[in-house]
């Protein structure tokens, strides 16, 4: 999107405008970040439950017989594992094996499947498929055709069994609920580190999706709570910790992708970097004592000397102390290392730190 461009809107922009809504642009798309404040909502999800517009996200359909096949080689885990009804957490890779995007894919039916990708990369990511698509596959980027929303924090199950008549998938799993007329796709999976779904469904309903979730008791939260909630459980951010440039591996996602695939796009370079040392890691911190928030790009210091910098970074609500992501040296990530956060040209101490930074009590 050129700096010119007007940011893209999603069908629930005038519910955000209604209910009081500060908006900004963010991955080309005009959203939310708070409605009355990033702490009370961040909070809500923690104690309670709050809903996200996350229309913006982009749905991409794979199917045909050899689309299993295909899916495999251009993305990191073994889709192989997955069932019908079933997704998992995976990254579209390039030949160096840097991260294009990491998304969440679902099988829908034997030979169908459900990539949710993000919102800044639906074009490149479908185009990315294309290009390497093979006989036997049809890919269909039906973005425009889905509003979706995130149902997030402790009493979001409930909530949601109560919107939906029924009890939600397992961990993972999508299932497909028609209600009042309209196909709901349920997937039990979250960016906040609480329990609850991520709920998909005709673009043209988002409305009335969204005022009966409000009415069932959730309290609508904005990209703000969104960034600290995934950065106190350590979740990457595509564009600031996850980037073509990094890969998976310095990402610390390595669990996500199964090097035993011959054919899987990046492999030789990934099994070059695994065999020669990963020379830098994507690690949390936590500032020590009472400090200015770090925020990305913010140079890393250890004895004086720059080893690194923030990839993102914030607030903790829950903590009440600043938090991120750096990358760091290999032999300087250890957990309980001291480093410094150059924070507008003055340092400020923190230690590399144990993900998940928060934990349930």
């Amino acid at each position: 999107m050129s700096e010119h461009s007007i940011p893209l809107r999603t069908p629930l922009y005038d519910e955000h405008v209604r209910a009081g809504a500060k908006l900004i642009e963010f991955g080309g798309w005009e959203m939310p970040v708070f409605y009355s404040s990033i702490i009370e909502e961040h909070l809500a999800v923690r104690e309670k439950v709050g809903v996200f517009d996350i229309s913006h996200m982009g749905q991409i359909l794979v199917a045909g017989p050899a689309a299993a096949r295909f899916l495999n080689r251009v993305l990191s885990n073994q889709i192989g594992q997955l069932t019908v009804g079933h997704g998992q957490y995976t990254m579209l890779l390039n030949e160096t094996g840097g991260v294009i995007d990491d998304l969440l894919i679902y099988q829908l039916g034997q030979e169908q499947y459900f990539l949710v990708v993000n919102a800044a990369k639906i074009e490149e990511d479908h185009a990315w498929l294309v290009q390497h698509r093979i006989a036997g596959v049809e890919i269909a980027n039906e973005s425009e055709n889905y509003a979706g929303l995130a149902v997030q924090g402790p009493q979001a199950a409930e909530l949601l069994q109560r919107y939906l008549g029924r009890e939600l998938p397992p961990r993972n799993g999508i299932i497909e609920v028609i209600l009042d007329g309209i196909a709901i796709l349920v997937a039990r999976t979250g960016y906040t580190g609480e329990d609850g779904a991520e709920i998909f469904f005709p673009a043209p309903e988002a409305a009335q999706v969204w005022q009966k979730i409000l009415a069932l008791g959730a309290r609508p939260a904005g990209l703000g709570a969104r960034d600290t909630l995934r950065l106190e459980v350590s979740y990457p951010l595509n564009g600031s910790d996850l980037s073509p440039q990094r890969t998976p591996l310095e990402a610390g996602l390595g669990f996500f992708v199964d090097l035993e695939k011959t054919d899987l796009i990046g492999r030789d370079a990934l099994l070059a970097q695994k065999n020669n040392g990963i020379p830098t890691r994507l690690v949390p911190f936590t500032m020590i004592g009472k400090t200015p928030p770090p925020r990305s790009h913010y140079p890393v210091l250890i004895d004086d000397l720059v080893v690194g910098e923030t990839s993102s970074g914030g607030l903790s609500p829950s903590l009440n102390q600043g938090i991120g992501l750096a990358y760091l040296p290999r032999d300087k990530s250890a957990v309980g290392t001291g480093i410094e956060i150059d924070i507008r040209g003055r340092r400020y101490p923190a230690l590399v730190s144990k993900k998940p930074l928060y934990k349930k009590s």
